[in-house]
């Protein structure tokens, strides 16, 4: 396993309930991994302990095999990059190229390097043509490719999106969601969103849901799908296309791959000849 939370646990004032609660779960390398939750759940809590921003109570974070540790954060942050629900908070550079170029600064890139390297992640996620922009200028949707380029630029093992898309507009999100699916596919980058958007679990390996603090459910997307009565419960809906074919099998109508809209459409438009 590429990543191994073990009994973790973490509280944000001595004294007070636990934020998090015996949290434990594993993350294959290459796989694609959404966590869940309503509002306060915890889960922007475990990126920031994933990338050592906090600092955890108790239990263990392992990364290929190795202990994050105060010893060596620096060594895991070199494998783990991160993406925030507000891109503002991550701009350093004045333009896009000098966004871009500040983690290979710290990366100690040899500057003959750079503009390559910068070219070639500023294409990649379609922002080419605005390298000598002012990031604070640009749309919501854009703020958050450049956030990516900037990362993706250190050449990050696991890439963690922190609620990257809550801000944007349907469109944005629809763009940066499409592209972290083709960064995933095409570079075998693991990925962990976290996300409170019911939808994007569809693309994923693995669902993990939260609830205040605990994890309640940990499987496939089609497992926790089923479990419309438990998400609801916990303040989570299902997509449409779920909804849809859970009564239609309340009708004695079962669609084994319940999370391919274009079969459920057949379906439908099958029962609809046949009236």
């Amino acid at each position: 396993m590429q990543l191994e939370v073990s009994n973790l646990s973490f509280n944000y004032e001595q004294g007070r309930e636990d934020a998090l609660k015996d949290i434990s779960f594993t993350v294959e390398k290459g796989s694609y991994t959404t966590i869940i939750g309503h509002n306060g759940s915890g889960k922007s809590t475990i990126a920031k302990l994933l990338v050592g921003l906090l600092e955890k109570k108790r239990g263990s974070i392992k990364i290929d095999g190795v202990e994050l540790s105060e010893e060596n954060i620096y060594e895991i942050r070199d494998k783990i990059a991160i993406v925030f629900q507000n891109p503002d908070n991550q701009f350093i550079g004045s333009t896009v190229r000098d966004d871009i170029a500040f983690g290979l600064e710290n990366h100690n890139i040899e500057p003959s390097a750079m503009d390559n390297i910068i070219n070639y992640f500023a294409k990649e996620v379609n922002m080419s043509d605005f390298l000598d922009h002012e990031p604070s200028k640009l749309s919501g949707g854009q703020k958050q490719r450049v956030a990516l380029a900037g990362v993706l630029a250190i050449n990050p093992e696991i890439l963690i999106m922190d609620e990257s898309t809550s801000m944007l507009d349907p469109k944005g999100k629809k763009e940066v969601n499409e592209l972290v699916n083709d960064i995933h596919h095409r570079h075998g980058t693991t990925i962990i969103s976290i996300t409170h958007d019911i939808e994007e679990v569809n693309r994923a390996d693995q669902v993990i849901v939260l609830n205040d603090g605990e994890l309640v459910f940990d499987g496939s997307p089609k497992d926790i799908l089923l479990l419309q009565k438990e998400l609801t419960q916990i303040q989570l809906d299902v997509p449409f296309s779920v909804r849809l074919a859970n009564k239609l099998s309340d009708k004695g109508i079962y669609l084994q791959d319940f999370l391919n809209e274009e079969r459920i459409v057949d379906e439908l438009w099958q029962l609809s000849l046949k009236k």
